[in-house]
């Protein structure tokens, strides 16, 4: 059998499940799930193994109104996951239906993915009735002629095999992108600056989860096979300061906790992971920062 390798554009609002997906499609944790919206910042490339075929997923920001240079840079950087991949997934979430954000994703959506197959993916359908589902399936299908459409449970898993081997089969021939065993395209400390990310934005919940980011500064293996992990928190304001530090340093001890034990479990061996916490006023609107997260900072103009 020839090997076949592509690229998928995962779709649709923030929290509509792309992240949980995906990482239910590679069957690891690539990309950071909060119950927050907006909180996919890179592309995440995520690689799954369907048969003969390697299935690179980007995992693109939510498509939403963008009202400052990040949320435009990522707005940019989702449509242009989609214009670059193979075939592109649509998802939105059953129990919210055609929602404005979807229908302005819709208007945008043949210009988007002009000569690629495009897919349809209704999530959480466990939370509607059938007769709801069905309706939602036919408006959205006399919207768009989608190739395909799938009721699908990222979270639960139902649906997403079959819709995985229907991806795996449209992807072009050709050999593998990657090393079978990698899962993911991301440097390593790009990934574990999201993991500290995701353990900040579910601690501190609505307080600055968007007015912070995570850089890991230093990467450092030792000899006992373990690393020493640096990361800078960089915040806005002096204030915010006090938020992710917390009363005595116990915000800030249990999200290292956390993100340690993470890391520990992705890698396979002991983390010693360091924080510290920069208050850095403009950090949104410095090039370096996107950088870091592998977003354009021209795209926010």
């Amino acid at each position: 059998m020839s090997t076949r390798a592509g690229f998928v554009a995962l779709i649709g609002e923030p929290n509509a499940g792309k992240s949980t997906l995906l990482n239910r499609m590679v069957g690891a944790k690539v990309s950071i799930v909060t119950h927050k919206v907006q909180t996919t910042r890179a592309r995440i490339r995520g690689v799954a193994i369907e048969g003969e075929t390697q299935l690179i997923f980007v995992d693109t920001p939510g498509l939403f109104q963008p009202r400052r240079r990040l949320d435009r840079a990522m707005v940019a950087a989702a449509w242009s996951g989609a214009s670059d991949a193979d075939v592109v997934v649509l998802l939105i979430e059953a129990h919210r239906g055609m929602t404005e954000g979807v229908e302005r994703i819709l208007e945008n959506l043949p210009n988007a993915t002009k000569g690629r197959k495009v897919a349809l993916a209704i999530n959480k359908i466990d939370r509607v009735e059938s007769p709801k589902l069905l309706a939602l399936t036919q408006k959205m299908n006399e919207r768009f002629a989608f190739d395909e459409t799938y009721l699908i449970s990222a979270e639960k898993g139902h649906g997403v095999d079959a819709l995985r081997q229907w991806l795996a089969g449209e992807m072009p021939e050709g050999p593998w992108l990657y090393p079978e065993d990698q899962i993911a395209d991301l440097p390593m400390r790009m990934i574990a600056a999201e993991m500290t990310r995701e353990k900040l934005t579910l601690r501190l919940h609505q307080e600055l989860p968007y007015q912070l980011t995570v850089e890991t500064e230093n990467w450092e293996e030792r000899d006992d096979g373990s690393a020493r992990i640096d990361q800078l928190i960089y915040v806005m304001r002096d204030g915010h300061k006090g938020i992710v530090l917390g009363r005595k340093g116990e915000t800030i001890k249990q999200v290292g906790a956390a993100a340690r034990a993470e890391l520990e479990e992705f890698l396979g061996r002991r983390v010693h992971l360091f924080l510290q916490i920069k208050v850095r006023p403009n950090w949104l609107e410095e090039a370096e920062r996107y950088s870091e997260m592998g977003l354009d900072f021209k795209d926010g103009n």
